[in-house]
């Protein structure tokens, strides 16, 4: 065979090896990964309803310990939590031990030990399900039921980076005030026939306390992350500057997304998705108030982004704040794997599961039907939004591949 000949058959074998590189193996490899998508999807919704039951079975160990144990720096808890139901109903019935004000912050809480030495953060009950929360998107008290909720959708969108949150009746009179501590019981008072408390914080006023429906209280407990774990705050490169007529850069600058890829830690690894399908939770919860986040301390960017604190939300199931998806439509990229399951939840199954999902709360009905309604439209805008990004700058851009190391520059 001439070497022409031969030069030419190289090519042609070249050219199939690559067609079968790119075009058969890769897509097996990527529908391998959907159909993987697909399984955890449908492994979820088998799980959605948790019964709050006391029975842990296989083990001898306390509710605490298993899910302190669940915590990694990618996740709260496991895919797969039979012992959910069986920490949860500790959260909601074990005694209170102690009760304290809560930990720094501007909104309203307590801190509660429960027996066993586990720590909890209370939120009470400030508004009823059907009240809607006017101005800002950020207006308001916190929301003790949105906390409910914003646990639950972190389960349905496969994230696990919310700290476990559930629904709790507290006496006020028999259950806190004989364990409280001086601080936290000088701010107690009772408003005709209801106790109430006003806590410490940068908001708490004695004229705008909490009050109890005679001495029972409906809140939320959230549970405290074990010790072992650090957290680290960090200012949110979409936070907001919460001073009228001062906008953020993000704000005007169209180019903001290629400034923040070049700073850490954003430049590589996880950490900006991250950013982005907390803007898809926050934008579908209505929260416009995540000025800073949190991670594990000296992570250096590999951990994830904690969805601590989601009580700001559910406010106003009219009100769809689209600047909320800013780190969306301005940076265009989105998880392969959380584009699967926004797609496998349209067409009313994000309502359906959230409400499935919340009904054994014992403060369940936990949200009101207008804003699980606010839910699915608001999901139609996510995927919208995304559809914008492909068509401007194609899939293999904006859909991006989670599974591996990632670097954005």
């Amino acid at each position: 065979m001439k070497l022409k000949q031969r030069v030419v058959l190289l090519a042609i074998l070249l050219v199939i090896f690559i067609f079968t590189k790119v075009f058969l193996i890769d897509n097996l490899d990527t529908s391998a990964a959907n159909r993987e998508d697909q399984r955890a999807f449908h492994r979820m919704m088998a799980s959605l309803p948790v019964e709050l039951d006391p029975r842990l079975e296989h083990t001898l160990q306390s509710p605490w310990e298993i899910a302190a144990q669940w915590v990694v720096p990618r996740e709260v808890y496991p895919e797969e939590t039979p012992e959910l139901g069986a920490v949860m109903h500790a959260m909601t019935t074990k005694k209170i031990i102690k009760a304290d004000v809560g930990y720094k912050g501007t909104q309203l809480k307590a801190l509660l030990i429960l027996e066993g030495g586990q720590k909890v953060v209370f939120k009470p009950k400030r508004y009823a399900r059907d009240y809607v929360v006017e101005g800002e998107p950020y207006a308001g008290y916190d929301r003790h039921n949105a906390e409910v909720a914003a646990f639950h959708l972190d389960r349905i969108l496969g994230f696990r980076r919310a700290p476990l949150v559930v629904g709790r009746f507290v006496n006020l009179r028999t259950e806190i005030k004989p364990v409280a501590t001086e601080q936290l019981l000088g701010t107690f008072l009772t408003v005709g026939n209801n106790t109430c408390f006003y806590g410490k914080c940068y908001y708490c006023r004695e004229t705008e306390p909490a009050c109890a429906d005679g001495d029972i209280m409906e809140g939320s407990v959230t549970l405290w992350l074990p010790d072992v774990w650090p957290l680290q705050k960090h200012r949110h490169p979409w936070g907001r500057t919460y001073r009228e007529g001062k906008l953020a850069r993000w704000e005007y600058d169209e180019s903001y997304c290629d400034a923040v890829k070049k700073t850490s830690p954003y430049d590589s690894g996880p950490r900006l998705l991250d950013i982005i399908d907390t803007a898809i939770f926050d934008y579908l919860i209505g929260n416009a108030d995540r000025h800073h986040y949190e991670s594990f301390q000296d992570d250096e960017g590999a951990s994830m982004l904690i969805l601590l604190d989601n009580a700001k939300s559910f406010g106003n199931p009219a009100l769809d704040e689209r600047s909320i998806l800013a780190p969306l439509y301005q940076c265009c990229i989105i998880r392969v794997s959380t584009w699967n399951r926004l797609n496998y939840l349209k067409n009313g199954v994000l309502k359906s599961a959230l409400k499935t999902a919340m009904s054994h709360d014992p403060i369940s009905p936990v949200l009101s039907d207008p804003h699980l309604d606010a839910l699915d439209q608001r999901l139609l805008s996510i995927l919208a939004t995304v559809k914008q990004c492909t068509d401007q700058f194609g899939p293999d851009v904006v859909l991006v591949e989670d599974r591996m190391t990632l670097s954005h520059l």
